[in-house]
């Protein structure tokens, strides 16, 4: 995935939340001097070779660029200030987390798979894994669907929204 920096006085205040545009094209304030951070996730069929770290700036213009301008108006003179790329880590089996006690492994608990939401998803995880090594069940949430069964069983966790 490719990350691009900008800078944008104008642009939407400390109100403004991480914004996914319908588009796919998403966006966070970065700081608190009008730094801001974005990009997209391409297409499977145009998913960059993951051999090569190289940014491709003319993503950015092509790709990036014209949905910010239309979401956000200041953002139509901007440029990027600096990029990066990495790889986008998932769960390959259903890009769901797999939370709980390892079926095989004593004492070996995991929460791991999170394609992307980890931070988002990290206080509740933590949380439930929490109950389950010190209560050994879940307690706040039930999060036994994200469990290891699902895979063990070969049955996908369907969510569209991933």
């Amino acid at each position: 995935r490719y990350v691009y920096t900008w800078h944008c006085p104008d642009g939407p205040g400390f109100s403004c939340p991480f914004l996914i545009d319908t588009t796919g094209v998403y966006f966070r304030r970065d700081g608190i001097a009008g730094n801001y951070l974005g990009g997209t996730s391409p297409p499977e069929e145009e998913e960059p070779d993951t051999s090569d770290l190289s940014v491709d700036h003319d993503y950015f213009q092509e790709r990036v660029w014209p949905p910010l301008a239309r979401r956000v108006p200041a953002f139509e003179s901007l440029r990027p200030r600096a990029s990066w790329a990495g790889y986008y880590d998932y769960n390959s089996f259903d890009r769901n987390p797999v939370l709980g006690r390892h079926p095989s492994l004593e004492n070996m608990f995991l929460a791991a798979g999170f394609s992307g939401h980890g931070l988002q998803h990290s206080p509740a995880a933590g949380r439930a894994v929490a109950e389950l090594v010190v209560r050994g069940r879940y307690e706040t949430l039930d999060l036994q669907r994200l469990g290891w069964e699902r895979l063990l069983e070969g049955q996908p966790l369907e969510e569209d929204g991933v």
